[in-house]
């Protein structure tokens, strides 16, 4: 019950039942006038500072509430011994508004002490044993419903916990799956286009070759227009070859095990092998969150095939740096080529645009635009969510 309406409802109820019990027995004197007076305080101090408690105090707090309520309950008691009803609503309200268990059984002995002490000012000594055994009888119950309620509670923040872990655990399984199928798709349609499409391509420069030799002693304007005529099908064979080996190189998957700088390297041996141009790696970030060295991996992957389609490039670089407050994972990929022209993250035939919408989807940001020295400069620029934060914060915890 951590509704504070409900905290009020209860205390105007246990108010009203005490001026009740009073009422039944005219004429009305003294004492019944300072049970009302003790009942109105006790309903004065929960409004004015007890319902502030809900649903959790301070300790300090909570110790404060708790003996102001004991003294209104002695008092009260000591003027009619049918007061101690507001046990009722003390007992519960100190449990629920508890800062810990501790505070809870101090709280508890509290409230046994005022009632020990207004049946012994009411009537001593009979008034002694008669508020110690309902004391004893009331607090015994009291502590062990609590203990066995915030038994209860703690198991279900337990369950709670665990239940959150296992959403969590499986939410990165599911991930990883999807990451998994994607890499298939990819490698798949990578080896699809490689067995079948830049093969016949292969072919058809071959024999656009072939053909080319054999009309070389032919003269004739056919012939002339006819080996015009082949040169072009060679040239525009060869330029869909080299896209078709472009897109392969895109498609194939990378594997990030050892890091995203040994996959990086990886990268940059495979990119100069088929291309030519030497590819350097420099990398100064490590135990980065797993999909941002995918989103960082597929980046220089789509920037070294711009290198590839349109810098004609002798060298590239690609660096990988953290820098700034909250730290930034900068991925940049420099080469020395024709420059990027007016070439825009919106424009067809660089991928850029779909490089900008996986940057995006990180909270990353991208930039693009000419080398002071020539050549063209990519940066990706995402917030560093390091692989160790999660561990380390589970570590404190169960500290």
């Amino acid at each position: 019950m951590q509704n504070v309406r409900w905290w009020d409802a209860a205390a105007a109820a246990v108010t009203v039942v005490i001026a009740a019990i009073s009422l039944l027995d005219p004429p009305f004197g003294a004492d019944d006038v300072g049970t009302w007076a003790v009942a109105g305080a006790f309903l004065v101090v929960h409004f004015a500072w007890g319902r502030r408690c809900v649903p959790v105090a301070a300790p300090r707090a909570h110790l404060a509430i708790s003996i102001t309520y004991a003294v209104l309950l002695a008092v009260g008691t000591a003027i009619e011994p049918s007061f101690a009803i507001l046990q009722a609503f003390l007992y519960p309200f100190v449990w629920s508004t508890s800062p810990n268990t501790r505070s809870a059984i101090v709280a508890n002995i509290a409230i046994a002490v005022a009632i020990v002490v207004g049946y012994a000012v009411r009537a001593w000594p009979a008034g002694l044993v008669v508020g110690g055994a309902v004391a004893a009888l009331s607090v015994g119950f009291s502590i062990a419903l609590g203990l066995w309620i915030t038994r209860i509670a703690q198991f279900g923040e337990e369950r709670a916990r665990l239940l959150a872990e296992l959403q969590a655990a499986q939410g990165q399984l599911a991930a990883m799956h999807r990451d998994a199928g994607v890499a298939d798709e990819r490698a798949r349609l990578a080896r699809e286009i490689h067995d079948t499409i830049a093969q016949s391509l292969t072919g058809m420069v071959m024999v656009a070759q072939r053909t080319g030799r054999r009309l070389v002693g032919v003269e004739g304007e056919a012939a002339a227009s006819a080996r015009d005529d082949v040169e072009l099908m060679e040239q525009m064979a060869r330029e869909a070859l080299t896209e078709a080996r472009g897109l392969v190189a895109s498609l194939a998957p990378i594997e990030s095990d050892g890091g995203l700088g040994e996959a990086l390297r990886r990268l940059a041996e495979t990119f100069e092998r088929e291309t030519g141009v030497r590819v350097s790696v420099t990398t100064d970030a490590a135990g980065l969150d797993r999909e941002l060295e995918v989103v960082l991996l597929r980046c220089a992957q789509e920037a070294l095939a711009n290198v590839r389609k349109h810098a004609r490039a002798s060298s590239a670089d690609i660096v990988v740096t953290t820098a700034g407050t909250p730290p930034e994972i900068v991925l940049a990929v420099r080469d020395d080529g024709v420059g990027p022209g007016d070439a825009s993250p919106g424009d067809g035939g660089f991928g850029l645009a779909g490089m900008r919408d996986r940057v995006a989807l990180v909270g990353g940001r991208l930039e693009f635009a000419a080398g002071r020295d020539g050549g063209t400069v990519l940066r990706v620029v995402v917030p560093a969510r390091q692989a160790l934060e999660g561990r380390d914060a589970t570590a404190g915890a169960d500290a």
